[in-house]
């Protein structure tokens, strides 16, 4: 087999290797059942159970209760955008609250300006969004039939350290970078999503979790594949559903449950390794800088600038040569970005830790 790298990729990232390595044990045949999870039937009792058990492994891990509904979706956070103005909003006749903290909520702001009306509680754009607002810089409608946020920003690695406060409004969050990263005050949400291709598991599948009243809200004039109330009914299957990819979202989940057993203990993780890369940006006396504020600074996603970009160029081509793969940044910003997810080891993290303190000394000299 092919060494494996370490791969900071913001997503499609990392998968836990023990979930890989049973995907692939398995790949050609389900134990007793002869066929590939590629080649089952979407309603058979095999897949049943599939979806069943990866839903049951979400409730138990992020302690979903009775009353919320857990949808697996296709189409990721892009079409969540249009789908919550366009169930909750459009025919509503209230405003929504959105809180712009960065590229991803300024996304879901326009596209929920195409059906209704979308007032803005907070926008970052001032200090170039590199921070959360605090609870008394939030202007929120009291209006609001739900506020929005984007709980971790992963372009510029700027993270809610917990939920803003919206006076009782429910909460409607884009966690996609986040979820199972950290216990979640789930009664205040009344939707809570996630792209999976961070910590859930491979691109193709987006889990929706829902308050069932909210699913009465849904008006009937939408198309089927557009209505979270058609979804639920069919219990993620009004169409065939991404079976590969909701399988692996088992897989990953059981692999949090035997390593960790609570999102406690994986917040926990993920804190510890953010601190080692953050201690050496502080300790470099300005040779790498981050651009969230501390306090915003994000425990999945760290945006980090060198002096030039020429040593830009030079870091990410020596940290290749060290097994250290995808810590550009984003296209739109430039600079680099370490993603560390659950599936990244702490061996990982060191790694980048040593190289990033050796790259400094070597190359210190060269800027004023």
């Amino acid at each position: 087999m092919v060494k494996r790298v370490y791969n900071f990729s913001p997503g499609p990232a990392m998968l836990p290797l023990p979930a890989l390595e049973e995907a692939q044990r398995d790949l050609l045949a389900l134990p007793g059942l002869g066929m590939s999870v590629l080649e089952i039937s979407h309603r058979s009792p095999t897949f049943k159970a599939i979806i069943e058990a990866a839903e049951a492994n979400l409730r138990q891990l992020l302690k979903i209760p009775d009353d919320y509904a857990v949808l697996f979706m296709q189409g990721g956070a892009r079409l969540q955008f249009g789908m919550i103005p366009m169930n909750f909003l459009r025919k509503s006749g209230r405003p929504a609250s959105y809180i712009v903290t960065g590229s991803w909520s300024k996304l879901a702001v326009s596209e929920a300006q195409t059906q209704g009306q979308v007032h803005i509680a907070w926008d970052g754009k001032a200090t170039n969004y590199d921070r959360v607002p605090a609870n008394q810089e939030l202007n929120i409608d009291p209006n609001s039939v739900y506020v929005y946020f984007c709980s971790n920003e992963t372009i510029a690695g700027v993270q809610f350290p917990t939920e803003p406060e919206t006076g009782g409004l429910p909460l409607v969050c884009d966690a996609s970078s986040e979820l199972l990263s950290r216990p979640v005050d789930l009664p205040r949400y009344g939707i809570l999503y996630a792209c999976a291709q961070k910590n859930l598991g491979p691109a193709g599948v987006t889990v929706v979790i829902i308050r069932k009243d909210f699913l009465d809200m849904c008006p009937d004039d939408l198309p089927s594949m557009l209505n979270y109330k058609r979804f639920a009914e069919e219990k993620s299957l009004l169409n065939t559903p991404p079976v590969f990819a909701v399988y692996m979202v088992k897989l990953v989940t059981d692999w949090l449950i035997r390593e960790f057993g609570n999102l406690d203990k994986v917040k926990q993780f993920n804190e510890e390794k953010a601190q080692l890369i953050y201690d050496v940006i502080d300790r470099c006396q300005g040779f790498y800088t981050v651009h969230a504020a501390p306090g915003s600074r994000s425990a999945m996603n760290i945006a980090f600038r060198l002096p030039n970009g020429d040593l830009e160029k030079e870091f990410l081509k020596q940290a290749e040569s060290r097994g250290l793969y995808n810590l550009q940044g984003h296209r739109s910003v430039g600079g680099c970005r370490a993603s560390i997810y659950n599936a990244m080891p702490r061996e990982g993290v060191v790694a980048l830790r040593d190289f990033m303190l050796e790259f400094y000394e070597a190359n210190r000299s060269k800027v004023g």
